[in-house]
């Protein structure tokens, strides 16, 4: 996969092959990913912008981008946070992509739930039928998802149940606000957060804490001493009778 920036393996009469769906789990951050052939790819795949040399994350999204059909292929990639907030190029790439009405869901998962990495990840969505033209042009907001919290625990791998798939599965097909779970932003309030697509931003998970009665506190305080002092009467009652 590392020499893709330059040989891509699937071409057809030296162009792209194009496909309705693309799904791919690209190596986080990737080095030496192939910035400097990039600068001249031949496929065209970097237009929006040049990723870093030091992470090829936008790299490969944009790779896939290209390698769904115009107007109705969709990908669907899982990519390290960063993805979501990093700036200069990345941030370049990413509000390209947005403004052209492509980002469809972000989905927010729990960590550890590979045996390669263990920091939490998220999920992409991109959608080409939301280009002019296509199925989805009017549809303009972009759904949040924060399926962060539920996974079934493991010693060595979290694990989703089919229960939790489900969830998120259901979310994005109602495509409606959720409290605490998902959250549907319009462009606009995505571009006031400078393009930023950290989910927290948008999905509100906040719990406040239950709210103390200190009166009850102070009682329970009073009772616990007055206990203690019942118990070392008697302890000292019982050291006496032994003689010590």
């Amino acid at each position: 996969m590392v020499q893709y920036a330059h040989q891509p393996a699937l071409v057809e009469n030296d162009r792209l092959m194009k496909f309705n769906i693309v799904v791919a789990n690209p190596p986080f951050s990737l080095d030496k990913w192939g910035a400097d052939e990039a600068e001249s790819d031949r496929f065209n795949r970097f237009w929006r912008g040049v990723p870093p040399k030091s992470k090829g994350d936008w790299a490969f999204i944009s790779h896939m981008v290209e390698a769904a059909l115009e107007k109705e292929g969709r990908v669907s990639v899982v990519v390290p946070h960063g993805v979501l907030f990093r700036g200069a190029a990345e941030g370049r790439i990413r509000q390209s992509m947005i403004e052209e009405n492509l980002l469809d869901a972000v989905v927010g998962l729990p960590g550890n739930l590979f045996p390669t990495t263990n920091i939490p990840v998220a999920i992409l969505v991109f959608d080409r039928s939301r280009e002019k033209g296509g199925a989805n042009e009017s549809r303009k907001d972009v759904l949040f998802i924060d399926a962060s919290q539920d996974y079934l625990p493991g010693k060595n791998q979290n694990a989703l149940s089919d229960e939790h798939i489900q969830k998120i599965v259901d979310a994005y097909k109602a495509r409606e606000n959720v409290d605490k779970y998902a959250y549907l932003a319009t462009f606009e309030e995505i571009k006031k957060n400078d393009f930023n697509l950290n989910i927290p931003r948008y999905v509100d998970t906040f719990e406040e804490e239950e709210e103390i009665d200190i009166y009850a506190v102070q009682r329970e305080i009073e009772q616990l001493e007055n206990e203690l002092a019942d118990v070392r009467a008697k302890m000292a009652e019982k050291i006496k009778e032994a003689g010590v």
